[in-house]
């Protein structure tokens, strides 16, 4: 029943977010400041203990496996943190979007795959073992290439604080990432009862994230609604596209070739929406309209990705 249910995470997102959309005091609770955990931000708190979940579905022999398919797994890292970065880049120049957005949508663009990929996967009849590793991956690159990534190409509209998006970077995903192998190596019993629920939280998680960006911005989002659900929407027809040419023009097997379409895909939406929502974060920009704006492309991605990742996945789980 809680596997049917985290398969259904398409359906929750878009029906979370329509919720969020129509009656917004049920979400504002999620991101505006009245919970403070310890003396944290709710979102970051809520996105340590997705990255926690992660870490407590991973093995020491899952790191072992990075060494076994070493061409497929490179390929696909190295296409997550170029197609969509330089995408983000072109589309947020192309459509002249206002600081806040740009800034937005290249960091969701920086950001590492989404653990969602890995039920699009399944779904898609991809290589989910491929996709469990691509994901893991991309996240423990993503501590380094996504401060580095943003700051480079979004140093054009405001100074990034490399420093500070590492710090957080540590904190909201390597350090609960960590712990979360650490609980399954030594706490195997323990960590098995919790494994079983730590999906679907997962999902419940991003879906109340996702939701509570959506009701805090619900006028922005309305005053930019073409231009930033067309520039978001591009982002990730490239990154399924791009993923999916870039590797068949390589010769790779059609499962690797999906496989690897929805990990650049489909990006860790909750991750830019905890990153951009951070105080450090906000204060880089020059006005509070400008920071405010900075998570909306993540919240639009989160939608976008999941809608998009699910109908290829009905496609092509009805071919051979």
């Amino acid at each position: 029943m809680i596997h049917r249910l985290t398969n259904l995470f398409a359906l929750w997102t878009v029906l979370g977010t329509a919720w969020a959309w129509f009656v917004p005091d049920h979400f504002l609770w999620v991101v505006d400041g009245r919970y403070q955990p310890l003396g944290q931000s709710l979102v970051s708190v809520l996105l340590g203990l997705v990255m926690l979940g992660m870490g407590l579905t991973l093995s020491f022999d899952d790191f072992k496996r990075i060494t076994k398919i070493p061409r497929c797994l490179a390929t696909g890292v190295i296409l997550q943190f170029t197609v969509m970065p330089l995408a983000g880049i072109f589309l947020a120049m192309t459509f002249g979007l206002e600081t806040g957005l740009a800034v937005g949508l290249i960091l969701v663009a920086c950001c590492p795959g989404g653990t969602a990929s890995n039920v699009v996967a399944y779904l898609a009849n991809a290589n989910l073992a491929l996709s469990v590793t691509m994901t893991m991956t991309s996240t423990l690159v993503a501590v380094i290439a996504t401060p580095m990534l943003t700051g480079l190409l979004a140093g054009k509209y405001v100074e990034i604080d490399q420093w500070g998006l590492f710090i957080n970077m540590v904190s909201i995903v390597l350090l609960p990432l960590v712990a979360g192998v650490l609980f399954n190596r030594y706490l195997p019993r323990l960590t098995a009862e919790i494994a079983v629920i730590s999906p679907l939280a997962s999902v419940i998680v991003v879906v109340l994230i996702v939701g509570g960006i959506i009701a805090n911005n619900k006028m922005l989002i309305e005053m930019h609604f073409g231009v930033l659900m067309l520039a978001v929407f591009l982002l990730h027809v490239f990154g399924f596209g791009l993923g999916y040419l870039i590797t068949r023009a390589m010769g790779l097997g059609v499962a690797e070739c999906r496989t690897i379409s929805i990990e650049v895909g489909m990006q860790n939406s909750g991750l830019g929406s905890s990153l951009a929502s951070t105080p450090s974060f906000a204060a880089q920009f020059a006005t509070p309209m400008q920071a405010a704006l900075a998570p909306v492309p993540s919240a639009i991605s989160a939608v976008y990705h999941v809608v998009i990742g699910s109908f290829l996945a009905a496609i092509w789980r009805r071919m051979r």
